[in-house]
């Protein structure tokens, strides 16, 4: 009972968070048309700020985690292949670049930091933080090469590489290491907003991705969204957890994964799939079934891992 408590207080606030904002746009106190210009300028001011806060705040030796890192890129790379081999065998031509980058590609930019906190504390999200500068480029890259290579063209390497140095995310995380490693403090009138910004982040994105959510929706791919999700929330998560747990991962590296790798697939795979000539229809029902399933599988394997006493 103890545990059952424990992971749904972590879970819980979260899942409230996404259901008011889908109130919100029920009730029209938001339009659904207003939330792609809200994301932006969340993902471009708020999440940077957190991310540049949770890394300043923390103490390096602990927050960098050299072992965590390789092995979520390892994790990453073997998902990918393993998505890869699936959509090569069982989804239509047209479809699997936007049914790959659905399987590998995971909204550890919304949920991770959050999730993180609410299962082990607001002191240990550094080092999700600080993965995350590593997770999303990783993201980021396979995702455009993937959508590239199914729509006929070519990878533009030079802009890519351009466009991951200027994500937000990964220069809030650069400007916090670097202010770390230095030991540089900023005035006490400039951390205290620097600081409360990047705490709104959160249940901001949270918000915004409750606004996001279209019940209902496109008929078309559904079966491949179904299976999608089954392997994002399901599959993906009991191979890298189970992988982990026998090399020894234990408590927020632990919990860390399970944000990586068990939640939702990203929010801006549709978009992306839509301006790169994916199959767009297809990536929304993939980002709302996985989303409206992750409201129970997250908790899930966080009571399996408190359970089995891993965290």
């Amino acid at each position: 009972m103890n545990n059952l408590l424990l992971c749904l207080n972590g879970i819980l606030p979260l899942l409230l968070s996404v259901a008011l904002g889908y109130a919100a746009k029920r009730g029209g106190l938001i339009r659904e048309e207003d939330v792609p210009r809200a994301n932006k300028w969340a993902f471009a001011v708020f999440m940077p700020l957190m991310c540049f806060y949770n890394i300043y705040s923390s103490e390096l030796s602990a927050a960098l985690r050299p072992r965590l890192i390789v092995f979520s890129v390892a994790a990453i790379a073997v998902v990918y292949g393993l998505s890869l081999a699936w959509a090569l065998r069982f989804v239509p031509e047209k479809s699997r670049g936007v049914a790959i980058q659905g399987l590998f590609r995971s909204n550890f930019v919304i949920l991770g930091i959050p999730l993180t906190a609410g299962l082990t504390g607001d002191g240990d999200v550094a080092v999700a933080a600080v993965l995350g500068a590593v997770v999303v480029p990783c993201f980021n890259v396979l995702a455009v090469i993937t959508l590239e290579v199914y729509r006929g063209g070519k990878p533009d390497l030079r802009r890519l590489a351009l466009n991951i140095l200027k994500n937000p995310l990964i220069l809030g995380s650069l400007a916090g290491l670097l202010f770390l490693a230095l030991g540089i403090r900023l005035p006490a009138a400039l951390e205290k907003p620097v600081r409360d910004f990047g705490k709104a982040a959160s249940p901001l994105m949270l918000f915004l991705l409750g606004a996001f959510f279209r019940f209902g929706g496109e008929r078309a791919g559904r079966r491949i969204a179904a299976a999608v999700a089954v392997g994002r929330l399901v599959l993906i998560p009991a191979l890298v957890l189970g992988c982990a747990a026998a090399l020894g991962f234990r408590g927020v590296e632990l919990i860390t994964l399970l944000a990586v790798f068990a939640s939702p697939t990203a929010v801006a795979s549709f978009t992306m799939a839509e301006q790169l000539g994916g199959d767009a229809p297809l990536a929304a029902n993939i980002v709302v079934t996985t989303s409206l399933f992750s409201a129970f599988t997250p908790f899930g394997w966080s009571l399996l891992l408190k359970s089995l006493g891993l965290y």
